[in-house]
């Protein structure tokens, strides 16, 4: 029998969930900046057109894929391996304005994490972190 008044798994969320996902702002002034037991999300994801995401807590850097060129083996900014081209690609990713980092990276990316382990991570976005605003419309 189907209760009203028994909680599923979506309606179980605290108010301080809601705020975190839905005002990470409001969150951050309320609660500090980051939870003590739980923490921040850290790693790279693939999106679309074959870009990958880094992820560090709030923040979003998004690197594009550029055209190989050339035949020389790559060394990869994460894990510290080299590779031929066809393990790896370089990528673009905007920090600011008129600033762009380009980064080498093993392709997948999931292997490549778990040799750089939680440290390399941490120290790959801080070389990334944190974006600056560059346009109209970013804050």
């Amino acid at each position: 029998m189907n209760d009203p008044h028994r909680k599923t798994r979506e309606q179980a969320h605290s108010v301080q969930d809601l705020l975190r996902e839905l005002f990470p702002g409001t969150h951050r002034e309320l609660f500090g900046a980051r939870d003590s037991d739980s923490p921040p999300t850290l790693g790279l994801y693939p999106v679309a057109d074959g870009r990958l995401a880094l992820v560090h807590g709030d923040q979003l850097a998004e690197f594009t894929p550029i055209d190989p060129k050339g035949k020389n083996a790559l060394h990869c900014d994460l894990c510290h391996y080299t590779r031929s081209r066809s393990e790896a690609l370089m990528y673009r990713v905007t920090i600011a304005a008129r600033r762009t980092r380009y980064v080498t990276l093993c392709t997948p990316t999931e292997a490549c994490q778990g040799r750089a382990g939680a440290r390399g991570l941490e120290a790959f976005a801080d070389r990334i972190f944190p974006i600056e605003p560059h346009g109209p419309d970013d804050h």
